[in-house]
């Protein structure tokens, strides 16, 4: 299942969000940037990191552990 991690530049807790997906062995996942793009800043604002899923769509919002990494990735 294809990821995707929203984050912002310069982010502590994105940096600790990738090194919870690397725990969970998320694998590839894609960043989205959402510094300059109002519509994602208007979705995500102070809620970064998220992590979404492509297909099916849902959200989980930051804090988040290896647990619930691997369950809403199905793994």
């Amino acid at each position: 299942m294809a990821l995707i991690l929203y984050q912002r530049d310069d982010c502590h807790l994105c940096d600790q969000a990738i090194e919870v997906l690397a725990a969970a062995g998320a694998g590839d996942f894609r960043n989205v940037f959402i510094d300059g793009d109002e519509a994602l800043e208007s979705r995500y604002g102070i809620r970064v990191p998220v992590l979404g899923r492509e297909a099916g769509g849902g959200e989980l919002d930051w804090p988040f552990d290896v647990a619930a990494v691997r369950a809403f990735a199905g793994r």
